[in-house]
């Protein structure tokens, strides 16, 4: 069973000893001083023997992530690392084995998309280990020296690399600052912070072949139009990769980020439709809805969950009749388990699986057609604005509707329409800067008023389905029916609001500074 760990730590060069010899071990300043500190505690030394594991073209590299087998000190085992911040990593370990636990093999599947791991770095370190403790013995810190010999596996296998360096790791709980009181002292004693993010990283870079590749993604800068419109469904292929390991482990908000993502990448290609080629991008479009609509299942649980508790939470306990929060709990849990395991088999499916390499594959050899040669400040307002005709048109016909499920049909359309054109001009914000976001930030003040309208339609049919299950079992249907309430005068003030919020979006020098 796999075990995470919140690492968070600092790295900094450290010289070999002058005239010390090759075996000489590192020197460290006196960390006796650091304020906070009352006393060290001495670990010994610890020989650690670790092999890097990645993809031939170092694809695990190029994101930032570490997959090792390390044997020697207290964490033995296979140790897979994903980047949270500069300085923050979160460490996934699984016991010692001979080939990857399936538990991390998983988490990889999106990078992998079938490609074998193989060795490239084997890196061996004498790791010196020196605990900071506080006045009642607490543990502050841990501070490793390390002298590591670096050989590479793969590519010109034997080719070595040797360092010294130190680590400052904060205990579990700890507090940073104890991390900026060790720096300060460290570089006092001429330590500066590591060039390299990580030893692997390092060893990479030096025991690299010239002119080979270290692992560090390089994408040219954006000039056309074309250009432009690929960094962006670049940016969401990449969001979809790096969501689907937080997907499986669960992680806040990371369901909401994938659907998001293939939800941008499609729209992009229907916005930009005469730039990329639709006999390509049609059927990866189909496939990216297939995809919103099976994460959709959890999501939108999810949310609708957390509307319907917050409306009883803030319900006086006078007004709370019979067993309604045990019942929302239970549909709840049925629905959060069902969809839960529904997402992951998703994931771990082949269809899913082509649908990633279909993206890998048109941004490899991009559809583009002769508009991705236009310059992007004439190309990309031209479709943005072609989207924001389309929405103006769908509220229009929503508005000229009377209250009812008619017009609730009508404004869900309207938000997609705000959602496409919301997209438009996020992609488009490298290129016309400031118009481009203030269109982006009013079509979203538009999708939200619409969004909270749509929410408030599933909510009620939720609540009619819960106060029927109640009356069947001879429970009172009072609360329900206040929450159902509730939310369709949650829906009329939408409606109310939607007028006025859209007047503001509909700015014609907005649209007119977008089109330059």
């Amino acid at each position: 069973m796999a075990d995470t760990k919140r690492e968070i730590e600092r790295k900094y060069e450290l010289p070999v000893r002058a005239g010390g010899g090759a075996d000489a071990r590192p020197t460290l300043p006196d960390l006796t001083r650091v304020p906070g500190v009352a006393s060290l505690f001495d670990q010994g030394v610890v020989e650690l023997d670790a092999v890097y594991h990645d993809t031939a073209d170092l694809r695990l590299a190029a994101d930032k992530l570490t997959l090792r087998r390390r044997t020697g000190g207290a964490d033995a085992g296979w140790h897979l690392k994903f980047p949270v911040s500069t300085g923050i990593r979160d460490e996934i370990q699984a016991p010692l084995a001979d080939t990857v636990p399936d538990e991390l093999a998983a988490l990889l599947r999106s990078r992998l998309r079938g490609s074998a791991l193989i060795p490239v770095v084997r890196l061996r370190s004498s790791r010196e280990v020196t605990h900071l403790l506080d006045a009642d013995g607490a543990l502050l810190a841990e501070v490793s020296v390390d002298t590591v010999r670096a050989e590479r596996l793969t590519g010109m296998p034997g080719r070595v690399a040797a360092w010294a360096e130190v680590e400052v790791e904060l205990a579990d709980g700890g507090d940073p600052a104890i991390l900026d009181a060790v720096e300060k002292k460290l570089r006092k004693g001429g330590l500066r912070p590591a060039a390299a993010p990580s030893k692997l990283s390092r060893a990479l870079k030096e025991t690299a072949p010239e002119g080979a590749a270290d692992g560090s993604a390089r994408h040219p800068v954006p000039v056309t139009a074309g250009d432009h419109v690929l960094a962006y469904v670049r940016a969401q292929a990449d969001a979809i990769t790096a969501q689907d390991p937080a997907v499986r482990r669960d992680l806040p908000d990371a369901v909401h980020q994938m659907r998001v993502a293939t939800r941008r990448m499609r729209s992009a290609f229907r916005t930009y439709r005469r730039i990329l080629d639709r006999s390509v991008t049609d059927p990866i479009a189909d496939e990216l809805k297939w995809l919103a609509g099976e994460l959709g299942v959890d999501r939108d649980h999810e949310v609708l969950a957390e509307r319907i508790t917050a409306r009883l939470d803030a319900l006086p306990g006078t007004l709370v009749l019979g067993p309604v929060r045990a019942r929302v709990q239970i549909w709840n849990a049925a629905g959060s388990t069902d969809s839960r395991g529904a997402t992951v088999a998703v994931l771990d499916g082949e269809r899913y699986l082509a649908l990633l390499r279909s993206v890998d594959a048109l941004l490899a050899d991009p559809p583009l057609r002769k508009g991705a040669d236009v310059p992007p400040d004439q190309a990309l307002p031209k479709a943005i604005l072609k989207d924001y005709g389309r929405l103006a048109a769908r509220i229009e016909h929503a508005l000229a509707l009377r209250p009812g499920g008619e017009r609730d049909v009508a404004l869900h359309e309207a938000r997609k329409a705000a959602k496409r054109a919301r997209y438009a001009g996020e992609a488009a914000k490298p290129v016309l800067g400031r118009p481009a976001k203030r269109f982006t930030d009013r079509m979203k003040a538009v999708q939200t008023v619409l969004g909270d309208h749509q929410d408030s339609v599933v909510a009620r049919e939720a609540l009619r389905a819960l106060a029927v299950k109640a009356h069947a079992a001879g429970e009172t249907a009072f609360t329900w029916g206040l929450l159902y309430g509730q939310e369709e005068a949650q829906a009329e003030r939408r409606e109310r609001e939607l007028p006025v919020v859209w007047a503001e979006a509909s700015d014609r020098e907005g649209r007119a500074a977008l089109a330059g």
